[in-house]
């Protein structure tokens, strides 16, 4: 692209083809992305997810360019502000994880995947556009490892119940409720510090947060085998 201000996807054929590793820390040269922020938005939760697990390699996601960008400066400008001692461990690039995310990791690789605030898309001709489906819950069961968890949160209780219906009845996860989920202090973050939960705090609206997890014991073909009866 001739245009210096723009950010272009240059998407990988194949997952090992493409380095998602920050470049400025020489301690995680051998690491791969273990948490990914889709739709990380203004990057709020890439900053309190770096602070919580420092020693692990974080990638935010997003579509809109701008937005893109913003998180890049900012996370840039934390680096900067530091002396390059924090935040080396999260970067954010533009892509469209609906279509691509199957490119950028490989089979079990990631730990947690954050959705956050997803568009809710009212429309029922547009419910396909949603973050969680069938098929796309299909992807983020075979790019995490098992016991890995899939993080949810929006403040419209119909895509709350879209997504736990969704989620709740696919072969491969199962829910995460009582103390283990109170517990976590990945729920707080994603319910209170993204920018997006600071907007429906100071509402005074309501969040739903849900947790899933992987299931361990079980072949996932044997466990897909089934969903699909």
């Amino acid at each position: 692209d001739n245009n210096g201000d723009r950010i272009v996807c240059n998407t990988p054929v194949h997952p090992v083809t493409y380095d998602t590793k920050p470049e400025v820390d020489e301690k995680y040269k051998n690491s791969q992305v273990r948490i990914l922020d889709i739709g990380c938005g203004y990057g709020n939760l890439l900053i309190e997810l770096s602070k919580e697990f420092p020693e692990k390699l974080i990638l935010g996601m997003e579509i809109r360019d701008k937005v893109t960008e913003f998180v890049v400066d900012k996370i840039n400008a934390l680096r900067i502000n530091s002396g390059y001692t924090k935040f080396t461990n999260i970067a954010a690039i533009r892509t469209n994880v609906m279509k691509l995310v199957l490119n950028y990791f490989g089979k079990g690789q990631l730990e947690k995947i954050f959705i956050c605030f997803a568009d809710p898309h009212f429309k029922k001709s547009n419910y396909r556009r949603r973050i969680i489906n069938g098929p796309l819950l299909c992807e983020y069961a075979h790019l995490l490892k098992e016991g890995g968890k899939i993080y949810t949160v929006t403040d419209v209780k119909d895509l709350y119940d879209w997504n736990v219906n969704f989620l709740g009845k696919h072969a491969l996860f199962e829910e995460v409720t009582g103390s283990e989920k109170d517990d976590d202090p990945c729920v707080k973050m994603m319910s209170e510090q993204t920018d997006e939960a600071k907007k429906v705090i100071k509402r005074g609206d309501p969040v739903w947060s849900a947790v899933f997890r992987k299931i361990t014991g079980k072949p996932s073909s044997e466990a897909l085998m089934e969903y699909m009866k």
